[in-house]
C-alpha cells in the first residue's frame, strides 16, 4: 500500500488574522494537484482554523500555534488541523444548525462536505482531520 504523499505543512499563530493566511497557504499547496475538491478543502480549512482560534487552548494563549498538514493518496486529500486542544470542550457537531446563526456550522459543514472526518488527541494537543475524495 502506498503511503500518504505529504504536500506540505503550515505553522501559523492562533489568531483570527491567520485564517485567510491558512487558506492562502493551503491553496498554494493544492495548486499543483488539480484536485476537484480544492474549494471544499479551503472552506473546511477556514472553518477548522477559525474553530482552533476561537475554542482551543492555542487561541487562548498569546503564543499559541496551529499547524495544518496536507497530504494526498490516490486522489484523496487528507488534511489535519492541529492545535493545543481544550480541557473544556471536544469537537461536537451542533444538533440544530440554523443558517442565520452567527456560528455553530463549522463541524456541521465538515460532516456534510468531507468524505470522512474525525479527531484525536496528541501529545501537543488535538488534531481534527478530514478527507476529500477526488470525484
Amino acid at each position: 500500500m502506498k503511503a500518504l504523499g505529504l504536500l506540505g505543512q503550515v505553522d501559523l499563530p492562533a489568531q483570527i488574522a491567520a485564517v485567510p493566511r491558512a487558506r492562502s497557504c493551503v491553496r498554494g499547496l493544492l495548486d499543483g494537484t488539480d484536485h476537484p475538491q480544492t474549494d471544499a478543502a479551503l472552506l473546511l480549512v477556514t472553518e477548522l482554523v477559525t474553530n482552533s482560534v476561537r475554542y482551543s487552548d492555542s487561541g487562548r494563549c498569546p503564543a499559541g500555534r496551529i499547524t495544518i498538514v496536507v497530504a494526498e493518496h490516490d486522489g484523496t486529500l487528507h488534511i489535519d488541523v492541529i492545535d493545543g486542544g481544550s480541557w473544556t470542550s471536544r469537537p461536537t457537531v451542533c444538533p440544530e444548525v440554523r443558517l442565520d446563526d452567527d456560528g455553530g456550522r463549522g463541524l456541521w459543514l465538515l460532516q456534510e462536505v468531507a468524505t470522512d472526518w474525525g479527531w484525536y488527541e496528541t501529545a501537543a494537543g488535538r488534531a481534527v482531520w478530514f478527507r476529500l475524495a477526488g470525484k
